[in-house]
């Protein structure tokens, strides 16, 4: 693209950014999919992030460094939005990588044309919520339970972690499925969080879904370097909300203040969230470094560490926001808490202590005699 078209683009994803910022508390307030910002997405090009420059060739036509600062940046303006593109980047890149072709090419070029938002959804029903998702038909149809569907109401296509025909637990098989082809239920009433509302993480059942190809093998969405940067995608969203969280408490503040010097309680918590912020900042420019330029040392356990920070520093500027402000903006609302009933959620879904114990059991054991 030449360099006008580049500005072109930029202008229009700052005018994206914008409009998806002022409509995020309507949304909020009263859920629905956030369809205008996908338009205006999609408009400015964002979708086609992960595709390559030319459909036919691997690769991709912007670094993960751009990537996710335009993920983090979109989640700063809604969180919720921030979440659905997190899983369209996730499911772009392993159609991508791993859908045949034909396939392969018209589905890129549908996402590149904008006519195509995808997600991944991974995670299965508890008990009584209905029998977790299966093949059926010979590997043609998927029947059965996902729940926690980012952006149920308004994707085009999912990549849905399925057991085997036989409906066996084991690692998962990928299948590539058609939502708008009939057969997916979408139970609207099933979410009804306080925090990530216009994400519509839905339960989703499925009757005869079509699957329009199984990619990989079993566990494939497990497999490096791909999981960990999945992984690390989701952290660039906590990050994004973290950054509306610092912004509007040090708005809210410096209004409080009107224009006299804060004192050294006031002024501690602002120091200290702004420290946790550049913390997040630090973890996320060195693994964009580790993505772009050496994808193997991009690991599992670097993955769990940067992971877990992201999730600390986000807390810790939760917990600084509400001892500077105390109760009044949580009850009469705002954007800094709909951005820490997000937060609180979304981290909430993501459990880090099984991994970060079994990263600090293998280093116990690396040192065992």
């Amino acid at each position: 693209m030449n360099p006008a078209g580049r500005m072109k683009e930029k202008l229009a994803f700052e005018d994206a950014l914008a409009g998806i910022s002022r409509g995020a508390a309507g949304r909020d307030a009263e859920p629905r999919f956030p369809k205008e910002p996908f338009r205006m997405l999609a408009d400015a090009g964002i979708l086609a992030t992960p595709v390559p420059e030319r459909i036919e060739e691997r690769g991709r036509r912007s670094s993960f460094a751009e990537e996710w600062r335009i993920l983090r940046a979109v989640s700063k303006a809604d969180g919720s939005v921030g979440r659905i593109l997190d899983g369209h980047f996730n499911a772009v890149e392993r159609v991508s990588l791993l859908a045949p072709e034909p396939l392969r090419s018209e589905e890129l070029e549908a996402v590149a044309d904008g006519g195509s938002l995808l997600g991944v959804w991974g995670a299965d029903p508890i008990p009584g919520e209905g029998e977790p998702a299966r093949l059926a038909d010979g590997g043609e149809a998927v029947e059965g339970v996902k729940t926690f569907c980012s952006g149920a109401t308004g994707l085009d296509r999912a990549l849905v972690a399925v057991r085997g025909e036989d409906g066996k637990p084991g690692p998962p098989l990928v299948a590539y499925v058609d939502l708008n082809g009939g057969g997916v239920e979408i139970d609207t009433e099933w979410f009804t969080g306080s925090g990530m509302r216009s994400s519509e993480s839905h339960r989703v059942e499925f009757h005869g879904a079509r699957v329009l190809a199984v990619l990989g093998e079993r566990g494939e969405l497990v497999r490096e370097p791909y999981f960990s940067r999945d992984a690390i995608r989701t952290a660039v969203v906590w990050s994004g909300i973290a950054d509306l969280a610092v912004g509007s408490t040090l708005d809210i503040l410096a209004a409080k203040s009107g224009g006299a010097e804060p004192d050294d309680i006031v002024s501690l918590a602002a120091g200290t969230m702004l420290a946790a912020r550049a913390s997040t900042e630090r973890w996320i420019e060195a693994a964009a470094a580790l993505a772009d330029n050496e994808p193997d040392k991009l690991t599992r356990n670097f993955s769990i560490h940067l992971r877990q920070s992201v999730a600390a520093s986000c807390r810790l500027i939760m917990d600084e926001a509400e001892r500077a402000l105390g109760s009044h903006p949580f009850a009469a609302g705002g954007s800094l808490d709909r951005a820490v009933r997000d937060l609180r959620l979304f981290l909430l879904q993501h459990r880090l202590e099984p991994q970060l114990a079994r990263s600090g059991r293998e280093a116990i054991m690396e040192r065992s005699p």
